[in-house]
């Protein structure tokens, strides 16, 4: 009795310290990425679209004979030519916003009066809005500070995506000898780490991949609407919905909100058309958003919607906006390395959804991914058949 009560001792305290250098150590990451996110959130974001380009380039280095460093330069080099031909477009279209002010300012005063009126704000009827502003409100220093960073947040924005793409580019040139790194290096553990390299890759790559999907749909849709009604710049609210429906919970009630602020401000005092704005958008982000989404992803990818909340917190209080855009993906990668560790399976359970839904996603998976495994294992006994 007493061997058996200093062995359950031994293993508590045991227990013990391995949570809190678990702990510990994610308070420095967190510390470390904070302090560090300049370098890390490229490194991140590059990582997480060569998970996604990496069955594209699968694809074409099998069925069409391409070289593996050719197909990756190939779709690195196309990636980079659509954001920097989106990015011109919604420059041009911003510009026409600013260019386009005038058009508004009657319309933006009545509106500012009314709310003047309710809210008791001072106002000077013989001053334009933005003087209006600049006395009620003392906007006049955040402006100016908005300006500074649009300024420079072009140039940085520009010299940040070529670094993603250039590590990219490397990342996916050097996932050509994965598995036979991965071969050697982890002899022992081999299973393992080739269950939880192939979990995290597939199920990133299938959030991502339907994300985009539902998300471009939910821009096309908005896109088209606004189109259709007559508000003007159509281009900038159906891709302020596609990039904020990346964001769960809050990301669709913003863009839903600014289109429908900006369509007040067009169509005041007819109130019809905002209204058939607020209405079509809000119904195209519950339905694809709430309905359609889950159905496609199932439940393998389920996560607590209170993780979710909390996620983002963490995320954009660490990275900012990139980090709200990240924060779901890194949960699902966080949650699979807590399923393969036995100390933190418990809080793999914590982070998903209803536990009986993911045993069973989990078992239905499990046979997915052992046959995956066993097809590897095949090209892994000829490791120099992948270095095309």
């Amino acid at each position: 009795m007493d061997n058996t009560e200093n062995l359950n001792n031994q293993n508590n305290t045991t227990n013990r310290i391995f949570y809190l250098i678990l702990f510990l150590a994610v308070v420095l990451a967190g510390f470390l990425c904070k302090t560090m996110s300049t370098v890390i959130i490229p490194v991140v974001l590059s990582f997480m679209l060569s998970f996604v380009f990496l069955p594209i380039i699968k694809k074409l280095n099998v069925k069409t004979g391409i070289p593996w460093v050719i197909s990756s330069l190939i779709i690195v080099i196309l990636f980079f030519v659509a954001i920097l031909g989106l990015t011109s477009i919604l420059v041009t279209s911003l510009t026409g916003i600013i260019s386009e002010y005038p058009k508004y300012e009657n319309r933006f005063m009545s509106i500012y009066q009314l709310i003047a009126q309710n809210l008791d704000i001072e106002i000077d009827n013989s001053k334009s809005l933005f003087q209006n502003l600049w006395t009620s409100l003392k906007v006049r220093e955040y402006t100016q500070k908005l300006a500074v960073m649009l300024s420079s947040g072009v140039i940085s924005f520009s010299k940040t995506i070529f670094l993603i793409s250039i590590m990219t580019a490397f990342i996916l040139i050097e996932m050509r000898l994965t598995k036979r790194k991965m071969h050697y290096a982890f002899k022992d553990n081999k299973a393992k780490i080739s269950r939880i390299s192939h979990q995290i890759i597939n199920q990133t790559v299938r959030y991502i991949s339907i994300k985009f999907f539902i998300s471009l749909s939910t821009g096309i849709l908005c896109g088209l609407a606004s189109l259709i009604i007559g508000l003007d710049f159509p281009i900038v609210w159906g891709f302020l919905a596609f990039i904020m429906n990346f964001i769960p919970i809050f990301g669709s009630i913003i863009s839903v909100g600014f289109t429908t602020l900006f369509s007040l401000l067009q169509f005041y005092p007819n109130w019809g058309k905002t209204v058939f704005v607020l209405v079509f958008m809000t119904s195209v982000n519950m339905i694809l958003g709430n309905i359609l989404e889950p159905r496609i992803e199932g439940k393998n990818l389920g996560i607590s919607p209170v993780m979710i909340l909390i996620s983002l917190s963490l995320w954009g209080y660490i990275w900012g906006f990139t980090g709200m855009l990240l924060a779901v993906p890194l949960m699902v990668i966080i949650k699979i390395v807590c399923e393969n560790i036995d100390y933190l399976k418990g809080l793999a359970i914590i982070i998903g959804n209803d536990p009986r839904q993911q045993f069973q996603a989990q078992a239905q998976s499990q046979d997915k991914l052992e046959n995956e495994t066993l097809d590897s294992a095949q090209t892994e006994t000829q490791p120099d058949s992948e270095t095309n």
